[in-house]
């Protein structure tokens, strides 16, 4: 006390503390003995002493009887504060107000108890990694055990008072739900004190007391920092899966124990493994009874516990671990099961009859496990893939999970190899039993061999090739066809075996011989041979381009069997794969050029890709060679054609020229194929011969000319180098013939990004405009394609505007929404200024940052909608509509006044047919700035419009109301739901009830709906018709009552009465057809079949069918019997059958096809063949003679036949 400063005393002297005698306050007595001392410590304990004051008031008030809980709860939010605020060193300091906090915490009033938990763990948050925190955990552990001893009815604690024992039973359940919170903030010592007691209070099987003690488990479980005895945890884990099994129990505990398995054992694996490991079985075991429960949330808990342990708890020391076992056994060793058998045996026992109401569960549970051991998944799970083979033999009646089946049995092909899957079910040859499996590893192989299909898939081709002929020997046709069939199946297996092989660079050699001398023997097998070519070039080239890990990371979804398929395509690995394939790129660039120089228009597609993928990997001297001898061969063909006569009066000339053309345009495709592994000397050849074809008179080189070009304007090198003599060609080659007019757009496309993204090419700028304008007319083309891509390139260009810079982008995307907006100006005819508005409007629905400056645009939309030319209107009309559709409330607010004026103005015009068009716009914008807002600057002349909008919304708000889905037709929502770009519901004519509710309505979904539910009711009754007749067969029309079915005369008798009444009488006149004089075929149609009949008179029933029959003949496009070659000119003089004559086709004769076989009624169907079948059945009657000659023969046995009647 000698150090303490020198303050005012009372006369008694030094020794004289009369403030802390009687009533003193000892904080006051600090305050004044020691306020004024400088010393750092002496002011410490003075806040501390000012804090205890505060404290002490607070605790008073607490003790009160009359303080309401609102006044008691704040009291503990004050000591709370206080502790976490004050000094956390001192426990004798914070003690008596823990204490306080501590003992509200078992209230009898269930908001104050509540506060006093939410401050318990406050305080005990801000304790964390301070030595003051074990005595706080100590407290609550204490308070726990007394109320314990409380509730068990100690004797020494129970003495003399009969009611402690119910009383400390609540109390336990109040500090329990206390604990629920606060003992993951605990201490660790503390924690597995209270930790002890939980399994005896698992024995007493109370669900309120059960249910608490789970929500501690989990919370403790969930929390990282709390480290728990490892045993003590596991053996609660353990009490609580044996007793699913042992006990009944609710679906909410019983979700609740999933989720803690799963949670508890993560991290028990965590902190001791060993001791883990041995318990999961059980805990599988568990998880495996709670999902054969009936009970929807503890299903799925349990399914994500599986997957969580699967994924987390099982590791390569148990996989190898139980490899090694069962080597061992395969060697004659006995050995009990590991703990991998153990649990791979659980997971089979997933697929038991018991579990059949979830096995679409099981299957993902099991799936997840084929993921996990990959490879090992073939020795640790074969008896699961036999089960899983011998579900697909059930009936979908009985069985609701074919699709998750499928799935799973994907997963299992993926992991352990398609090879493994065929030992397992001992699949050596496909038939109908297996043919199931064809699909399924078409679609799911991933990581094969080669050599799996050269040796296994292709045996099974050759086995099945060789049965064919045997069969057809012996007529099994039908058993022919299926046999073609399974082998084209064995073959569409390649693209899945070049999914990332595994042995690409070693067995590519065979490889390539097969695909060779595939390509040039079955021509059916064109596609799948070059998709194969090209997934194994594609992959390796990726795996080369892009790091491994960055794809990987890209894609998150993908199996576990495929990344590590991927994770094996290393960049050595892609190199030394791409060195073998690129030595027979030589061989198979010979092969599929011949190939391609004798396909269709139709094959092209298949070997065009595959070739641009060879070439870009070959040596480009090879290439080279290949390029210049189709230039040559190109050359030569272009000369032939210009050496040819102008004379298309023959048919001979005409089929020559379209020979040429045909070769001219296949060669040019196959130059543009090489184009990847061209060098840039080749591809200035192929340009200076693309510059005359595109202005070629033939369309098909021209189309082919501008598709060349568009490839070749990928390349902006290439655009940098040539780009005055591409703006030059483009002009100089208006116009362009139709079928170009698609590819031509790329050009223009790639020109003018190319443009607009280089700043110095200001003056080149104005050359684009015409380019951009030309773009916008094709926004009118009635072909749907054309349209679309003007659209899309038009939106591309914007884009590239828009990225040009971070800080210009706007700037950039403003100037070319006025270059656009400025052929307005320019445009002197309806159609080009119609264009123009309608790509205004496409940009306006794009873009938002353009509805600013679109506004802008209003007035003058407005103008040209006075012109009242039906182009210009339509077009500004959907350039309202997309305005009004993509601007927020707000921004229509400040024009509403100028929209709704400049449309009623102009649809007071009684002659225009766009009214109901305005009239949805009107809803729209009811819709989305509100009734009133637009009745404020609707004119008085058209409220009655507004009435009526306002009624039909009316109409439709109530008609929601009464049906399920009524709130997705309510005017309330301010924001309209926007859906992707419609030309068609765009620019319509009119406007209707579908328009109103179309892309910009909220109804969109509730109208689409409507329509898939009145297609599905017109199925129902379509199907409910079908009962009615189906019932019709099982009525004895005889006796009017039920057939007998087990009377299987009787059943027998009418079936065969209703398939007689179903067949058609034959018709005579089937093997009698029309012919003219001059030897033509007369097909007459239906109508003029039906004139001839005579129509039934004195049946009123004929009378109604002739007259619906005439209704939909009205209905029925006709059109004219076609041309026709009789085949006279090749007919012989001197000779039967007809003669081939020099520089003429073979002898042919043409019969013009009937459209309505491609008609899908029947009926139309039937009328149609009835011409054909009369063809085919005579046909060994006049076999031998020529076309004229059999016509002649037909027509003069007609007449004699009439002379004889």
């Amino acid at each position: 006390m000698a150090d303490l400063p020198q303050t005012p005393r009372s006369t008694a002297g030094d020794d004289d503390l009369s403030l802390l005698d009687g009533e003193g306050d000892l904080a006051a007595a600090i305050l004044a003995r020691l306020g004024g001392s400088p010393r750092e410590d002496f002011q410490h304990l003075c806040a501390t002493a000012a804090a205890m004051a505060q404290a002490d008031d607070v605790m008073r008030v607490l003790d009160f009887p009359s303080t309401p809980d609102s006044g008691v709860r704040a009291g503990l939010r004050c000591l709370a504060h206080l502790i976490s605020a004050g000094d956390r060193a001192n426990w004798e300091a914070v003690e008596p107000l823990y204490t306080v906090i501590l003992r509200l915490s078992t209230d009898h009033r269930l908001k104050v108890r509540k506060q006093s938990h939410s401050c318990l763990h406050d305080v005990l948050l801000s304790f964390q990694r301070q030595t003051i925190l074990i005595p706080a955990s100590e407290a609550i552990t204490r308070s726990f055990e007394r109320f314990l001893l409380l509730a068990g009815g100690s004797s020494a604690v129970n003495t003399g008072v009969s009611e402690e024992g119910p009383k400390g039973a609540k109390e336990v359940l109040y500090i329990l739900n206390a604990l629920i919170c606060c003992l993951p903030l605990m201490a660790s010592k503390p924690s597995n004190t209270i930790l002890k007691y939980f399994k005896p209070l698992l024995d007493l099987h109370q669900p309120i007391l059960i249910r608490s003690l789970l929500d501690i488990l989990h919370a403790v479980c969930e929390s990282p920092t709390v480290q728990l005895k490892s045993d003590v945890l596991l053996d609660l884990l353990c009490s609580l899966g044996l007793s699913v099994s042992s006990e009944r129990k609710s679906g909410d505990e019983m979700a609740s124990i999933a989720r803690l398995l799963h949670v508890g054992t993560k991290k028990i694996y965590k902190q001791n493994r060993d001791i883990c490991v041995v318990k999961l079985p059980l805990i599988f075991t568990s998880l495996g009874d709670i999902l054969s429960s009936e009970f929807e949330e503890a299903r799925f808990s349990s399914l994500e516990g599986f997957k969580g342990l699967i994924d987390n708890c099982i590791d390569e020391t148990l996989v190898s671990q139980g490899i090694a076992q069962m080597k061992a056994r395969h060697q004659g060793l006995k050995s009990d099961p590991t703990i991998i058998d153990k649990i791979c045996a659980i997971l089979e026992g997933l697929l038991d009859v018991r579990y059949s109401d979830v096995w679409d569960r099981s299957f993902h549970v099991i799936s997840v496990a084929f993921d996990k051991l990959g490879e090992f998944s073939a020795d640790l799970l074969p008896e699961a893939v036999r089960n899983l083979a011998d579900m697909q033999n059930l009936s979908d009646d009985d069985f609701s999970f074919r699709k998750q089946l499928d799935a799973c049995l994907g997963s299992a092909v993926a992991a352990m190899g398609p090879k493994n899957i065929l030992e397992i079910l001992q699949i050596q040859s496909i038939s109908d039993e297996n043919e199931w499996i064809l699909p399924i590893l078409e679609k799911h192989i991933v990581g094969a061999s080669l050599q799996f299909f050269l040796r296994d898939i292709l045996s099974m081709v050759g086995a099945i090739e060789k049965n064919i002929p045997k069969l057809l020997k012996h007529d099994k046709l039908f058993s022919a066809k299926r046999a073609e069939g399974y082998v084209y199946s064995l073959w569409s297996l390649l693209p899945s075996c070049c999914n990332y092989p595994c042995d690409t660079s070693s067995n590519f050699r065979v490889l390539q011989d097969i695909l060779c001398d595939t390509l040039q023997n079955h021509p059916a097998l064109h596609g799948i041979v070059c998709s194969s070519i090209q997934v194994l070039i594609k992959q390796n080239k990726k795996a080369l381009s892009v790091s491994r890990e960055e794809d990987i990371l890209a894609e998150d979804e993908i199996s576990k069997s495929e990344r590590r398929a991927k994770e094996r395509y290393t960049q050595n690995l892609a190199e030394e794969n791409l060195k073998a394939i690129r030595a027979f790129s030589s061989k198979l660039l010979e092969v599929l050029c011949s190939i391609f120089l004798m396909s269709s228009n139709d094959a092209i597609g298949l070997l065009q890709p595959a070739i641009s993928e060879i070439a870009s990997i070959s040596d480009k001297n090879v290439v080279g060679k290949f390029f210049l001898d189709a230039i040559r061969k190109l050359l030569d063909a272009t000369k032939a054609v210009n050496a040819e006569p102008v004379d298309d009066s023959s048919m001979e000339i005409e089929a020559d020229s379209n020979k040429n053309s045909m070769k001219r345009a296949l060669l040019l495709d196959f130059a543009a194929s090489l184009m990847p592994g061209l060098a840039a000397k080749s591809i200035n050849v192929l340009f200076s011969y693309v510059k005359p074809a595109i202005k070629d008179s033939d369309s098909l080189i021209q189309k082919r000319a501008y598709k060349v070009l568009s490839m070749l304007l990928k390349d902006a090198e290439f655009i940098e180098k040539n780009l005055d003599v591409l703006s030059e060609l483009m002009i100089s080659s208006l116009p362009c013939q139709f079928p170009s007019k698609r590819y031509r757009l790329e050009c223009l496309y790639h020109l003018i990004v190319y443009i607009l993204k280089d700043s110095s090419m200001v003056r080149k700028r104005e050359i684009i405009s015409s380019f951009i304008t030309e773009i916008l007319l094709a926004l009118k083309e009635a072909n749907k394609k054309t349209r679309n891509r003007a659209y899309d390139l038009l939106i591309e260009i914007a884009r590239a505007c828009e990225n040009a810079g971070n800080d210009e982008g706007k700037e950039g995307l403003h100037q070319f929404f006025g270059m656009v907006a400025g052929g307005l100006a320019a445009g002197q005819t309806p159609y080009a200024i119609s264009a123009v508005v309608t790509g205004l409007a496409r940009l306006t629905y794009e873009f938002s940052e353009l509805i600013g400056v679109a506004y802008n645009l209003l007035p003058q939309t407005f103008l040209l909608m006075q012109r009242n030319n039906r182009e210009i209107v339509k077009a500004n009309l959907g350039f309202v509509k997309a305005l009004v559709a993509k601007s927020k409330a707000d921004i229509l607010h400040e024009h509403l006044t100028g929209v709704v004026e400049g449309l009623l103005s102009w649809q007071s015009d009684t002659k225009n047919s766009f009214k109901a068009k305005v009239k949805s716009l009107i809803e729209i914008l009811v819709k989305k700035c509100g009734l009133d807002a637009v009745k404020a600057v609707m004119p008085e002349e058209h409220m009655k419009l507004l009435t009526n909008i306002r009624k039909i919304n009316e109409r439709k708000m109530r008609k929601a109301k009464s049906s399920e889905d009524g709130d997705a037709m309510s005017m309330a929502s301010g924001a309209t739901r926007q859906s992707r770009w419609n030309h068609t519901q765009m620019f319509s004519d009119f406007g209707s009830d579908d328009e109103s509710d179309g892309p910009f309505s909220t109804q969109h979904t509730a109208t689409s709906r409507s329509r898939t539910e009145s297609k599905a009711s017109t199925r129902l009754s379509r199907r409910r018709q079908g009962d009615k007749k189906l019932l019709d067969k099982f009525i004895d029309h005889s006796t009017g009552d039920p057939l007998d079915l087990l009377d299987q005369k009787t059943v027998r008798l009418a079936l065969k009465s209703a398939a007689g009444k179903k067949r058609a009488a034959p018709d005579d006149d089937d093997d009698k057809f029309e012919v003219d004089p001059e030897g033509r075929i007369i097909v007459r149609e239906e109508r003029e079949k039906w004139k001839k009949k005579p129509a039934p008179r004195d049946d009123e029933e004929a009378d109604g069918k002739s007259s619906v029959r005439s209704q939909s003949i009205k209905k029925r496009k006709t059109s004219g019997s076609g041309w026709a070659y009789t085949g006279h000119e090749y007919t012989s003089k001197k000779a039967s059958g007809d003669l081939k004559k020099k520089d003429k086709m073979e002898p042919y004769a043409y019969w013009p096809l009937d459209r309505k076989l491609l008609n899908r009624r029947s009926d139309r169907k039937a009328s149609a063949r009835k011409g054909m079948s009369s063809v085919m059945k005579i046909t060994k009657k006049l076999e031998g003679k020529s076309a004229s000659a059999a016509l002649s023969a037909k027509r003069s046995g007609k007449t004699k036949h009439k002379k004889n009647k």
